[in-house]
């Protein structure tokens, strides 16, 4: 899986693929047929297969005061996108300069220098300069410049469209389990292991602290969770995603304390799964009532986890 700069020429042994243009944020059931549908034309007319994505979110560039909505980093897409059969990803630099190409000129971009023979996008997708370009100018201008451009219509599950801000949405409602069955995966915070106030040791709770940077902020409260160590050890444990009301002053971080676990992760990347919401973020009176709570939560947080399907960890 190679990672390319969408600013430059495509090395040759990528040139005249077929490459699935979107956000892909989540890379969810959506996602996942526009990439497949790429994939599956790619394979069969012997060429490479490649998926092209904007870092930062157009939004991002367009309302910079924007709440964290991120429900995946380019690493986690990357392998996503690697698990999926794709042979490189393309990343679009979301500047100024991007943001006024008209929609010919990014056209014009895909053909010369990504040297496309075919472009798959879902039917809702816009590009160019204030979203002047459509499927429908897509196809004229790729019959113009020397590629297709095929739509996939949108997926629907339970009757809704699957969408990004569907999943936003029911994460921010601390609903994990629906969220996944959009995403086909628990939603995952990825990030590096940082030293905190090591006040869990104390009461028998240490925990690995991650900041939660750009990522979309689910819920505050207490988790059933999975997380795959920076070694591949997939293990289980409950976390608290919040503030830590509790203890003065507050401080947003992902806490994840692993169940039977002795180790140091200090600087280790890791990538916390959020399996179950368990209950709200609460503020105890004592470090004894806190930890017979963490206590009580850690026991469901076990009972949820061994209950769950494996298609669900």
């Amino acid at each position: 899986m190679e990672r390319l700069d969408g600013g430059s020429t495509v090395p040759p042994h990528l040139a005249g693929g077929i490459v699935a243009l979107g956000n892909f944020d989540g890379f969810h059931l959506g996602h996942q047929a526009v990439v497949g549908q790429a994939v599956a034309r790619a394979r069969a007319e012997g060429r490479p297969a490649l998926v092209a994505t904007f870092d930062p979110h157009p939004v991002r560039h367009f309302r910079p005061d924007t709440p964290p909505f991120r429900l995946t980093t380019l690493d986690q897409r990357e392998r996503l996108f690697a698990a999926a059969g794709v042979d490189a990803m393309v990343v679009f630099s979301f500047d100024a300069a991007l943001a006024a190409l008209s929609a010919e000129g990014f056209a014009e971009r895909l053909a010369q220098r990504l040297q496309v023979a075919g472009v798959v996008t879902g039917a809702d997708f816009t590009f160019g300069q204030a979203k002047r370009g459509d499927v429908a100018m897509l196809a004229e201008l790729g019959t113009r410049l020397g590629f297709t451009a095929d739509t996939v219509g949108a997926v629907t599950l339970g009757g809704e469209t699957v969408s990004s801000s569907r999943i936003r949405d029911l994460l921010r409602a601390g609903n994990p389990r629906d969220a996944a069955r959009l995403l086909t995966r628990p939603f995952a915070i990825e990030g590096v292991v940082q030293h905190g106030d090591k006040l869990g040791r104390t009461i028998g709770y240490p925990t690995a602290n991650i900041d939660m940077g750009k990522y979309l902020r689910p819920a505050y409260g207490i988790y059933a969770v999975t997380a795959r160590l920076a070694d591949g050890r997939l293990v289980q444990g409950a976390a608290n995603l919040g503030i830590r009301p509790t203890f003065d002053p507050p401080k947003e971080l992902l806490e994840t304390y692993v169940f039977d676990f002795a180790g140091d992760l200090y600087g280790q990347v890791i990538e916390v799964a959020l399996i179950d919401y368990l209950r709200p973020e609460a503020k105890f009176d004592s470090l004894d009532a806190l930890t017979a709570q963490m206590e009580a939560d850690c026991a469901e947080a076990r009972v949820r986890l061994a209950s769950a399907p494996a298609s669900a960890l």
